[in-house]
C-alpha cells in the first residue's frame, strides 16, 4: 500500500485546511487509518484515526472539536478536516494505515503504512 498525503500549507490562525490522503494498492478499506503530526523537534503524535471495529473515530484532545476525519471508499482516500487552526497546530502531517494486534489506534506502532508527509503552518 502507497500512501500520498496531500493539502498542506500556510494558514493564518483562525483558518481552516482540508488534508487528504489517497491509497493505492490494496483498497484501504482493510485498514485502520490514522493521522499523525510532527513538530519540530517533537515525537510524532497522534491527531485523528479510524477503527473499522465498531466503527470508531478517535481524536486527540488537542483537535477534538475542530478536526473532523472522513472517507471516500470511492477513491480509496481519507480527509482531515482542520478548521479554528492554531500556530501550535504547525507539523507535518503524515496518514497512515495498518492494523496491527495487540498495538492502539493511538500509537504509531498500528500503524504498517506511512505516507511522506504534508506541511501544515499556521501563522499567529
Amino acid at each position: 500500500v502507497q500512501l500520498q498525503a496531500s493539502g498542506g500549507g500556510t494558514v493564518e490562525a483562525g483558518g481552516s485546511l482540508r488534508l487528504s490522503c489517497a491509497a493505492s494498492g490494496r483498497p484501504f478499506r482493510i485498514y485502520d487509518m490514522g493521522w499523525f503530526r510532527q513538530a519540530p523537534g517533537k515525537e510524532r503524535e497522534f491527531v485523528a484515526g479510524f477503527s473499522w471495529s465498531g466503527p470508531t473515530t478517535d481524536y486527540s484532545d488537542s483537535v477534538n472539536g475542530r478536526f473532523t476525519f472522513s472517507r471516500e471508499l470511492a477513491k480509496n482516500m481519507v480527509h482531515l478536516q482542520m478548521n479554528s487552526l492554531k500556530p501550535e497546530d504547525t507539523a507535518v502531517y503524515f496518514c497512515a494505515a495498518g492494523h496491527r494486534p495487540g498495538t492502539t489506534l493511538r500509537t504509531t506502532d498500528y500503524y504498517i503504512y506511512w505516507g511522506q508527509g504534508t506541511l501544515v503552518t499556521v501563522s499567529s
